[in-house]
Order: structure tokens, then sequence, then C-alpha cells
């Protein structure tokens, strides 16, 4: 290859690299999004009255439920909600989202547990969020790996960013690659798009330049070839590197890399910060936002 090759390469790397990493940060940013959380709230049997949000809410064996008032309602899509209406069982790391006066609220079970997600536009978190800082896309870390397949999915429990939680995945497998002559294993877990996985991993980098508790890469498979590419220059920050409200799932023991990876993102430079209380966790009094 050409000395002149080598740099229309690298910069045809650059601007796939770019236009991706403005994709996520606009995503990430959206005024629904995660950085829009208020606050995490556990659902019993009890109806309580959630912070922010119309309505008593309970859930039981038939699921969440909410009792609205007088002049208290929500919308699911474009259906006015009043009254006590159930929402049914929802599986694990499901969720459904209802509109009301202000924002939108989230329905979802994490760790077996029914939990509430106010988010917000006008959140000054969101409002303030100018970035996440990352390593200089590297084409060095765009490596090529291999997809090794159990004969079995394996159900790996793995914590989560809420102590009282867990998380557990049906891993097909691992993946396989080298760094500088060394070979290194990923437990992979099903990625939320039709053939792709995700790797949960730590590093040498992390606690220092990265997010001490978990990044992730999306990786592409496909049932005809067990050759794939790992590009942790797409290693992203989840978002429990961003707010307490959060119940990110972190990596298993064997994911954690000995080595630096320096690509992806970077730890953010402002969090906000939770209290934990006897129906969830809210905001800190003093937030870092």
């Amino acid at each position: 290859m050409t000395l002149q090759a080598e740099v229309d390469t690298h910069d045809d790397f650059a601007q796939e690299w770019e236009a991706w990493h403005q994709t996520h940060e606009k995503k990430r940013a959206d005024p629904h999004g995660f950085l829009a959380v208020t606050g995490l709230f556990w659902l019993t049997d009890e109806p309580t009255r959630v912070p922010g949000l119309p309505g008593l809410w309970s859930t039981g064996v038939d699921g969440p439920v909410v009792e609205l008032g007088p002049g208290e309602a929500l919308r699911f899509g474009e259906t006015p909600i009043s009254g006590r209406h159930g929402f049914g069982p929802i599986a694990e790391r499901d969720g459904i989202t209802v509109a009301f006066d202000g924002g939108v609220v989230e329905i979802a079970k994490r760790g077996g547990l029914d939990i509430l997600r106010p988010r917000r536009a006008d959140f000054p978190f969101l409002r303030s969020y100018d970035g996440t800082s990352v390593f200089t896309a590297d084409p060095k870390w765009r490596i090529p790996a291999r997809f090794v397949r159990f004969i079995a999915p394996r159900a790996i429990e793995v914590g989560a960013a809420v102590d009282s939680l867990a998380h557990v995945y049906d891993s097909p497998g691992y993946v396989e690659f080298e760094v500088d002559g060394e070979t290194f294993r990923l437990l992979a877990f099903p990625g939320y798009a039709a053939g792709s996985l995700f790797v949960l991993f730590t590093d040498a980098t992390s606690g220092v330049t990265t997010y001490k508790a978990n990044r992730t890469v999306t990786i592409e498979v496909s049932d005809e070839s067990d050759e794939t590419v790992i590009d942790f220059n797409r290693a992203v920050n989840l978002p429990c590197a961003y707010t307490d409200f959060a119940t990110c799932p972190l990596p298993p023991a064997e994911n954690h890399l000995r080595i630096e990876v320096v690509a992806g993102e970077k730890t953010p430079t402002a969090r906000v910060e939770g209290v934990v209380s006897d129906a969830g966790i809210v905001p800190a009094a003093s937030p870092t936002i």
C-alpha cells in the first residue's frame, strides 16, 4: 500500500468514526434519554405517590398499577389514561413509557423489581451536558476477532450499578482477539439488534482515565462465520457513568483486561449523584451536575 493510500484509508476510518460518534452523542442527549432521568423508584404493593408524577403507584402479581385522581392524567401513545390503570406484567429488561405533563416515565423491570424512572427534557443535568471526552480514534484498536460459540448458552449472573440488584444474561460464547501477540477473551451477551453481541469490560485504564465500573462495546456476528471485529474505538460508557439512577450491569470477573485499552470514551466530567431512600434513589441535595 502506498503512503497516500494509507493516509486515505486512515482518513476514511476517522471520518466513519466521527459520524458514528456524533450519532451516539445525539442519541445519548435525547430529551427523554438517560441524561433526563430525575429519579429511580421501586414499586411495592403499597400505593405510593412518586415525586413529580401524577397518581398513586403500586405493583403486584398483575404488574404495575396507577390510580389517578380527579384532574390527573397520563398518556400511553395517543391514548389518555385516567382512573385506575393496570399495565400488566413486565418482562425483565423490558419496559414501557407513558407521558405526563412535563415529561415521560419509564415503567420497567430490573433485577426482578418493577421500577419507575421519570424523565424530563428540562432536567438541569441534560441541559448542561456538553459531550464526553474520548481517546483519539486509532485503527490499531479495530481488532480482528473470533466468536467462539458455546454448545448451549450459559446463564451468567453479574452485579449491577445498584447494590441491591443483579442481572442474568444467557451468554452464547466469547470473543477472542490478540493485542501485541497476546490472546484475550471476553464473555459476550446477546445484543439489542439482530446479529449483534455486546461485551462489558474493564481494563487497566478503568478508574484512571476511563469509568471505573464498566464500558461496553458492540460486536457484529454472523451465523455463516466466526470471524468478526472488535472496535474498542467504539467502547462507550453505560448510563451508570452519568447517573445514580441507572441499573447497569457490571462486567463478569473474567472480563477484566490487564492491558490498557486507550480507546473509546473516557470518564465523564459530570455526574448526577443520588441518595437512597425507602422509595428508591432520589437526587442528592447538592447533585454533581
